[in-house]
């Protein structure tokens, strides 16, 4: 069963092994190498094209096929390479990562390139020291050539996101997460590059230039990085240890996180590894296998029978399910194209063609086209299936019209990196079609074809990674931090702060606001930047505060006092909700003598307005408090304070019915007004003195409060916005339902009702336009604010509209009768006339 021959280099990662076997393919008069990747592939490619010029290089995959006539030196991945140049075998052959072998899904392509695929003068197998047992067992290895790594690998444990050193790759195992993580790390570094297995070997290579050209310092790649691709990577970060390996989510073995791992350090560079995100921090065990490259080893490879039976569709199946010939082969199971070999052959419309081998040999290849969109068997057989009945035509060939709409249907940009990615995967299949000469009538306009087309769907893939996970002013800004250039930040007239030429934020008042290409960006060595610069300007604005007069500042709605269109202070409640503190925004940089001097000045006219503001409540509170007020009138003024100035007069009914005269006229020089529904200080409810009530409110309410500012010059309306009644009566107004009306006309309707009353007895009403006209509000809607006042209706309306009549809810009710004692009964002297007369009744 073995052939010639062959020598093994085997290894960790970084120890030269793919560039050793180009070297000695190029040594060679012509050879091949069989790669895991398309995108390896061409980066082999690439070097053969430097060395030898584009006419010796040849690349093939399975959608790519650069094969010049005088091509003698192929790249290729392992399932797309020939194993003849010319009608003889390569001088030179070898298969990278070999230990692929081991793979349920490809294991058993390598394997039988392994067993069968030799170069006439030299045959060279490259991989993982794992597999040096399974050679000695079922190859003829001649020399096993032991390969140690240039650089040290180690752990350094679980490291955040936000604290990964520069020139990372951190690893997911999904399109999802590789997005998120590098979304995170845009917003935290500048930008990041993206590499995953499925994206065009034009994108993968332009991400890859952001990372290597130093534009961005960070990449986030699926576990496609392990194969291979060499990139100047210093630290690995694992953003998982579990992958889906499309059947269960399972741990990563040893040798798997090692080929991931190995990636960090280049050359005689060390590297380092480790987790973050998510993912727990590996044990000693595991840290010290993936620094010692302590692996088990491989003991079974995946096998297929090569040799085929196409006469029928069941004997092609039974071919397939050949049993593995020997030990430490087992045959794979549940490949892909086996299961849609298995779909296909029973559908009824392709009976006739499969009638012959050719038929069968045909159906076999279609099958073999990769699912490039991981959609699964089920989807991938549908589409196999139409493409098979395009071949089972008269003609034999996929229709010029259909497979043109097909490419057709896919030729725009619309849509995002998810849309573009998937119609890059459809790409990719017809693609592959393109490359089968006998399927396509012109394979090479249909290969220019669609070649181009997945050059632009590419372009445009990158031009929105780009977009998406790169903020180039970001990251020209953190090179040249990290690179430690002289970087001081220049304030502008209007408040931009730039360092090197770049806009990193706004100068707003007090506060440095970073902008995009600054938030969180280069930690320490921006923050020292940023101080150096901004300390100067800030302590100028300090004194400028400190000086400036009581025009200069203004409360605005929020409760922040803002000094030249910024806010540079917020209100900050106390003990005494009419004297409130102030608590600077910014100015953290200035000098603590300067921020003292303008805090004290922001005080001072804080203190100065509220008092102006609120000069009737201050006035009131004065006379309280030196006892100018005294008995029942001291305690409803005190009640009043607390209150900010009015209170329900349903409330206070008690007190108002005990108190005296004096004290109500004490009250009313005060400006207390004494109304049917509240006692209230009508200079308060004036839209400034309201507006700042609310604002002082809110300080110390709970803190889901928030301040009711009305709506200016209106004084009866209705809300959406949630508002509780108590923040409503600090602004002078009575909440009912969603509903608002400001208590002075509440007071105004009460003066209607009396003038209503006037017309009937015992204070009976009826309601008039004068009153909806007040109000702004319907018949009903006058209806519900009388019965929140304690009025009952006693008539309803007529069929013609009137006759409806209100009164007080305490009219009419009958005070119940005090029932009369029984009189005493008044004792007889039995001896008296009196007695006798009793008896005879």
């Amino acid at each position: 069963m073995t052939t010639p021959d062959l020598s093994a280099a085997l290894g960790p990662t970084n120890t030269g092994k793919t560039y050793l076997a180009v070297t000695r393919m190029l040594a060679h008069a012509d050879g091949v190498i069989g790669l895991p990747l398309r995108l390896l592939a061409r980066e082999v490619y690439d070097r053969i094209v430097r060395e030898k010029g584009v006419e010796q290089a040849a690349l093939v995959t399975g959608e790519e096929r650069i094969v010049p006539k005088s091509a003698r030196y192929f790249a290729c991945t392992a399932e797309a390479m020939p194993t003849h140049f010319r009608g003889r075998p390569f001088c030179f052959m070898a298969i990278d990562e070999v230990q692929l072998c081991a793979d349920p899904e490809r294991g058993h392509v390598f394997t039988n390139h392994l067993l069968h695929s030799r170069g006439s003068e030299e045959t060279l197998v490259l991989g993982a020291a794992t597999m040096r047992g399974v050679l000695n067992g079922l190859t003829n290895a001649d020399q096993i050539e032991p390969r140690e790594r240039f650089s040290q690998l180690s752990c350094t444990g679980a490291t955040k996101l936000s604290r990964l050193p520069r020139r990372s790759a951190v690893i997911a195992f999904s399109a999802e997460d590789v997005y998120a993580i590098a979304e995170l790390l845009r917003r935290r570094h500048g930008g990041a590059a993206v590499v995953m297995g499925s994206l065009s070997p034009r994108t993968r290579n332009a991400q890859a230039e952001l990372f290597q050209s130093g534009d961005v310092d960070y990449l986030v790649a699926t576990d496609a990085i392990g194969m291979g691709l060499n990139m100047d990577v210093d630290h690995v970060a694992f953003a998982a240890v579990t992958k889906f390996d499309g059947q269960r989510r399972r741990p990563l073995r040893a040798d798997e996180l090692g080929q991931i791992a190995g990636r960090a350090g280049r050359y005689q560079r060390d590297g380092t590894f480790g987790t973050t995100a998510s993912a727990p921090p590996f044990d000693d065990v595991m840290a010290r296998r993936l620094e010692e490259h302590d692996y088990d080893r491989v003991r079974m490879l995946y096998w297929r029978n090569r040799i085929l039976d196409f006469s029928t569709p069941q004997a092609l199946i039974r071919s397939l399910q050949e049993p593995a010939p020997r030990e430490g082969l087992v045959r794979v199971s549940h490949a892909i194209d086996e299961q849609v070999l298995g779909v296909l052959a029973e559908q009824p419309e392709f009976a006739t063609y499969l009638g012959t081998p050719d038929g069968v040999r045909r159906l076999w290849q279609v099958c073999q086209i990769p699912d490039f969109r991981k959609s699964g068997s089920d989807a991938h057989a549908r589409l196999l299936g139409d493409i098979f009945a395009q071949l089972s035509g008269p003609r034999g060939r996929l229709d010029e019209d259909w497979l043109a709409g097909k490419l057709k249907s896919l030729d725009h940009l619309k849509g995002g990196v998810d849309a573009i990615s998937s119609r890059l995967a459809h790409v990719r299949t017809w693609a592959y079609c393109t490359h089968r000469a006998d399927w396509v009538g012109d394979a090479v306009h249909w290969q220019s074809r669609a070649s181009a087309l997945e050059e632009r769907l590419s372009d445009a893939l990158h031009d929105h990674l780009l977009q998406r996970f790169v903020d180039q002013r970001t990251s020209v800004l953190a090179r040249a931090l990290n690179a430690g250039e002289e970087a001081d930040a220049v304030v502008l007239p209007g408040g931009e702060v730039k360092v090197l030429d770049h806009t990193i934020g706004q100068l707003e008042g007090l506060s440095f606001r970073p902008g995009s290409a600054a938030r969180d960006l280069a930690g320490k060595t921006l923050r020292m930047v940023a101080s150096a610069g901004l300390a100067p300007e800030i302590n100028r604005r300090l004194a400028a505060i400190e000086a400036a007069g009581d025009d200069a500042f203004m409360l605005d709605d929020e409760g922040a006092i803002q000094w030249e269109g910024a806010a540079i202070a917020r209100l900050k409640g106390g003990s005494d909700a009419l004297f409130p503190k102030i608590a600077l925004i910014g100015g953290q940089l200035g000098h603590d003598a300067a921020l003292s001097k303008a805090e004290g000045r922001v005080q001072n006219w804080l203190d100065a307005m509220v008092a102006r503001e609120l000069k009737p409540l201050m006035g009131l509170r004065a006379k309280v408090d030196e006892g100018v007020i005294t008995g029942l009138g001291r305690g409803l003024g005190f009640r009043l304070i607390e209150a900010m100035g009015s209170l329900p007069r349903a409330q206070i009914a008690e007190e108002l019915r005990d108190l005296d005269q004096p004290s109500r006229h004490s009250l009313r020089q005060c400006g207390v007004r004494f109304g049917a529904f509240h006692v209230f200080m009508p200079a308060l409810i004036r839209p400034a003195p309201a507006r700042l009530l609310s604002l002082l409110y809110v300080l110390n309410a709970d803190e889901n409060t928030k301040a009711f500012l009305p709506r200016p010059g209106l004084t009866a309306y209705v809300t959406q916005e949630a508002v509780s009644a108590e923040a409503a009566r600090k602004a002078g107004y009575a909440l009912f339902s969603r509903r608002l009306v400001r208590i002075d006309i509440l007071e105004r309707l009460a003066d209607l009702i009396r003038e209503a009353q006037k017309a009937h007895k015992g204070g009976v009403f009826a309601p008039n336009e004068a009153m909806l006209s007040l109000l702004g509000c319907s018949h009903d809607d006058l209806a519900k604010i009388l019965i929140a006042l304690k009025y009952k209706r006693k008539t309803k309306m007529d069929d013609a509209g009137k006759g409806e009549t209100w009164a007080p809810a305490r009219m009419g009710r009958k005070k119940p009768a005090k029932k009369k004692k029984p009189a005493p009964k008044t004792k007889v002297d039995p001896n008296s006339p009196f007695a006798v007369l009793q008896a005879l009744k």
